[in-house]
């Protein structure tokens, strides 16, 4: 029997906000909202950024600005001024050698040669060294990138939980997870209590690793600063510590896990993983995430380095030599110079199709499948390739095979990858152009949310899934409004690249493409079904009388997802970080030949496990 995976409850953080609740999306399209409902927007931003007292226009302005794609603030670093260091040799004078005064504890371990060393005191010493000295100067530098999609100002998440020098990537990791769980309606352990510990899946991964100072950028900065490393460096720098986190501190978590990394396709690459769980009857209920924190000096210097990033000076030359716009930053399918480096934290909840009915969990959609293929021979591992022609392909093959052919015309939409890179416009739209005119698709509506939020990596897919979860709550698709109008080498003969928001009855709008292209050839695309589609292929399967039930189960969901909703809204904290909570020991585990009991689990993890190969045997 086949198994639907459906999502049942998503969450995160990103430069727009909180996702949960769609006041994420909200963000992007706040301008064609109804004033209650933007004002509701306004409010969660206004409590998240830890601005206090009623609403007002003033904040309203100062939300506009510090939200979204921006001039990088010194929140993280100061762009202005950024630590370095300048290489120099030191020569001793004719004749004379050169003597300078040390304290005795800053003595190099290994002397260099030449040095005389002789002492002043108990704390101080006289060196005289007779040849040259190479030594490194205190130094700084300026950005010359200063454009990111940050976190909106203001909001720190260290500070809402015991985050003990945690990575920044893995703070936003407990945020957006618990904001997911929280989501979702209903008390975590009622899932435990349904579903045995094994068949619960976990897949969340960075495709960078922690590289802030707290990660493993602290391990390989500390003995050049004349620092030490710190015992949590290595450890916590590691990309898999997403999920590891996720399974120690807020699920508590025993079931399959995974990080699967593919560069800027990573999070699709662990969607994959889970809906695999869920088809084969592996696991019933599966979270998969992305968290990415990479505004670091280095990391953006890294990126800028390789010609991959919109540099103040050649965005100011786009402009006609106009002060740098940072808000326009990022311009997918425009004429532009190169993406925008973001952070981000992305989770959703996926059950099979049977436990979100018995639940009576919300359904937000569905996903169909998630494609992923290599580029095969390359010219260069950050060039474009073939992969994605068949990603995308198949993603619409899947889609026509399940809607038919109409609805995969008429009914479908596609959320680029869309960088804002010059090469990314061409490549990208000529994938689009061939396929649509293949598959007879007429103006096929694309969008490109990463004009707003910016590409923050490993978590770029979870913030297209987000938007395109709020497009079909709303009814709006948000448009490129970063680009005034589309490049001329941008093929889109059989496309509508859309420069506006596109509203739309979102009974009409039956699946969306995700897409994802990364460096190294890793190239991913999902096929998201919508609401509508995925309730109605639930009544075909269960019946009529076990969706009336689900109903009614679903009406107290929706109000405690609500409750939650709002009270995050209005500033309460709801974080989950469960540190060294409900641990349990091998010796309090019962086990026999048949089966394995966790306490607190009601269903105990069986240990009869069918043969595989019983046809060759």
């Amino acid at each position: 029997m086949s198994r639907l995976p459906v999502i049942v409850g998503f969450g995160g953080i990103n430069p727009a906000g909180r996702s949960s609740g769609h006041h994420g999306y909200r963000r992007l399209v706040i301008n064609n909202l109804g004033t209650e409902m933007a004002d509701e927007t306004w409010q969660s931003l206004a409590r998240l950024m830890q601005l206090s007292g009623p609403l007002t226009q003033e904040q309203k302005g100062f939300i506009r600005q510090h939200t979204l794609v921006r001039k990088l603030e010194n929140n993280l670093f100061d762009p202005s001024n950024i630590l370095a260091h300048k290489n120099a040799r030191l020569n001793p004078g004719a004749g004379e050698p050169m003597t300078f005064t040390l304290k005795r504890n800053q003595l190099p371990d290994s002397l260099p040669p030449g040095w005389h060393v002789t002492p002043i005191d108990n704390l101080n010493v006289l060196v005289t060294a007779d040849q040259h000295l190479d030594v490194l100067f205190p130094d700084s530098r300026a950005s010359r990138v200063n454009s990111a999609g940050q976190l909106p100002t203001g909001f720190n998440p260290e500070t809402l939980y015991q985050s003990r020098n945690h990575p920044r990537g893995l703070q936003l990791t407990v945020y957006a997870a618990s904001d997911a769980i929280n989501s979702l309606g209903f008390d975590w352990d009622l899932v435990r209590q349904k579903v045995p510990a094994d068949q619960i899946s976990v897949y969340a991964s960075s495709a960078m690793g922690q590289l802030d100072y707290n990660g493993a950028g602290g391990m390989l900065q500390a003995s050049l600063l004349g620092k030490r490393v710190s015992s949590k460096n290595c450890a916590l720098g590691l990309a898999e510590m997403t999920a590891d986190f996720v399974n120690a501190y807020i699920l508590g978590s025993v079931g399959t896990t995974g990080a699967n990394i593919g560069a800027c396709a990573t999070f699709l690459y662990n969607l994959r993983q889970g809906i695999q769980d869920i088809r084969s009857g592996k696991s019933r209920a599966v979270i998969v995430g992305a968290s990415e924190a990479p505004l670091t000096p280095e990391v953006i210097e890294g990126y800028r380095i390789m010609g991959a990033l919109a540099e103040d000076e050649a965005l100011s030359k786009l402009d006609g030599g106009a002060a740098t716009n940072h808000q326009r930053a990022c311009r997918p399918f425009g004429d532009n110079c190169g993406f925008t480096l973001a952070e981000a934290s992305q989770f959703i909840v996926l059950f099979d199709d049977e436990l979100a009915v018995e639940m009576g969990a919300n359904i937000y959609g569905s996903v169909a499948d998630v494609f992923i293929n290599a580029d095969g021979f390359k010219k260069s591992i950050p060039g474009p390739g073939i992969g994605n022609y068949l990603t995308v392909g198949k993603s619409l093959g899947v889609v026509r095979a399940i809607l038919g052919e109409q609805a995969m015309r008429r009914r479908t939409y596609i959320q680029a990858h869309g960088t804002g890179t010059p090469q990314n416009r061409v490549s990208e739209s000529h994938i689009f152009n061939e396929l649509a005119k293949t598959f007879r698709l007429d103006k096929w509506p694309v969008a490109a949310i990463k004009a707003y939020l910016g590409h923050s990596l490993a978590t770029a897919a979870g913030n297209q899934i987000a938007a395109s979860l709020g497009a079909w709550a709303h009814g709006i698709i948000p448009g490129v409004t970063t680009i005034d109008r589309v490049a001329d080498d941008v093929h889109h003969s059989h496309l509508d690249i859309l420069l506006e928001h596109k509203t739309f009855d979102p009974l009409q709008m039956d699946a969306t493409l995700i897409n994802a292209k990364g460096f190294g050839g890793n190239n991913a695309t999902a096929a998201i079904l919508s609401p509508h589609v995925t309730a109605n292929m639930l009544a075909k399967k269960h019946g009529a009388s076990a969706m009336k039930q689900h109903m009614n189960r679903n009406e107290s969901v929706q109000e405690q997802a609500a409750a939650y909703d709002t009270a995050t809204t209005d500033g309460h904290n709801a974080l989950i970080y469960k540190f060294g909570l409900g641990v349990i020991e091998g010796e309090q585990l019962e086990i026999t030949d048949q089966a394995i009991a966790i306490p607190g689990h009601a269903q105990h993890i069986s240990l009869v496990v069918p043969n595989p190969y019983d046809d060759m045997i």
